[in-house]
């Protein structure tokens, strides 16, 4: 990677509701969209983290300007399933897809739960143009497009703003890439998700740094990182 600006993404896995009227009503204030991670086998069903979105939520999702990206059919952990069978899954995702918004498509993708076998691993490469893991970390220096680093906003950063500060400020000084995940945005939120209060004033933060706060395929190409078709 090399850069002269530094770059953050905010993406949320699972796709909960109060991901976008919340979280992207949050992102729009600021003037900036964010990369929604989405499971069509979950869509519209209750969850730990709230009840997932609809198709019409789909269409005013795309409508805003945010960007959607894959997370399998079936939310499939990528270290406990068979390669084939998760290879299924993700292109029974992009078929549904397709025949819900024509001119949609996913170009990046994010591990669902945990890390990925190898083989499923390198199996992605021919269908995104980069993927989203965890780790805690920004990204700077040699990326592994099959397997970015990503910081979660959940419990464990609960009444921690200054350690999503310093790894702004870290990123910024590096010019590096931070991708934020997280789940539901919502006051009484999950373990895996982020009180509204708290996104804002991340978010804010994020804005006011000298990064440049775009969605996961918009980074990419910022970064030349080339875009399958």
């Amino acid at each position: 990677m090399s850069s002269n600006v530094p770059y953050i993404s905010f993406t949320f896995d699972d796709f909960p509701r109060t991901a976008f009227l919340t979280g992207g009503a949050i992102l729009k204030r600021f003037g900036v969209r964010g990369t929604y991670y989405l499971s069509f086998g979950l869509m519209g069903t209750p969850t730990p983290v709230g009840e997932i979105v609809s198709k019409d939520d789909l269409r005013h999702v795309v409508g805003e300007g945010h960007e959607l990206g894959c997370h399998t059919y079936d939310h499939y952990e990528p270290w406990k399933t068979h390669p084939k069978v998760f290879e299924v899954s993700i292109l029974k995702n992009r078929q549904m897809l397709s025949e819900t918004l024509l001119k949609s498509k996913f170009t990046s993708f994010a591990y669902p739960k945990t890390k990925p076998k190898p083989k499923i691993k390198r199996m992605l490469g021919k269908y995104f143009s980069c993927c989203r893991g965890g780790g805690q970390e920004y990204n700077t220096g040699m990326l592994d497009l099959n397997l970015l680093k990503g910081y979660f906003l959940d419990k464990r950063l609960r009444n921690s703003f200054s350690e999503i500060k310093e790894i702004i400020d870290r990123n910024v000084a590096s010019n590096g890439w931070l991708i934020f995940g997280t789940h539901d945005i919502v006051k009484d939120c999950s373990p895996y998700g982020c009180p509204p209060k708290d996104f804002e004033k991340i978010v804010r933060y994020a804005v006011e740094s000298r990064a440049q706060v775009l969605p996961v395929e918009q980074a990419c190409k910022a970064l030349n990182i080339p875009l399958l078709s």
